[in-house]
């Protein structure tokens, strides 16, 4: 079969500072919206590859971005892509999502 997605890691930072060079060029609308483009990518990626679960940093801060996480997430959840999510038992600022069983 030939695999034409780059296999993502299994923990992804979702913070832009980790992925996007010029973070300090982004208002924070934008930096949110490419957070959560990061995370379909990954998110897609992860399912596609076959992965049982994959891990999301969100962090803690005002928790803006835990919260759209979470809202993407439900969306992937009901569309029976993934089975489901939760917090890490030992980080709270991480996201256990568990793709397949």
């Amino acid at each position: 079969m030939n695999r034409t997605l780059p296999k993502p890691p299994k923990t992804v930072d979702l913070h832009a500072d980790a992925f996007l060079d010029d973070w300090e060029d982004y208002d924070s609308n934008e930096l949110l919206a490419e957070s959560i483009t990061r995370l379909r990518e990954t998110l897609d990626a992860a399912i596609y590859w076959e992965f049982q679960e994959i891990r999301y940093i969100h962090g803690k801060g005002k928790g803006i971005l835990r919260e759209a996480v979470y809202e993407e997430l439900g969306y992937y959840k009901e569309s029976g892509l993934i089975v489901r999510y939760y917090p890490s038992h030992q980080n709270q600022d991480i996201v256990v999502v568990v793709i397949g069983l």
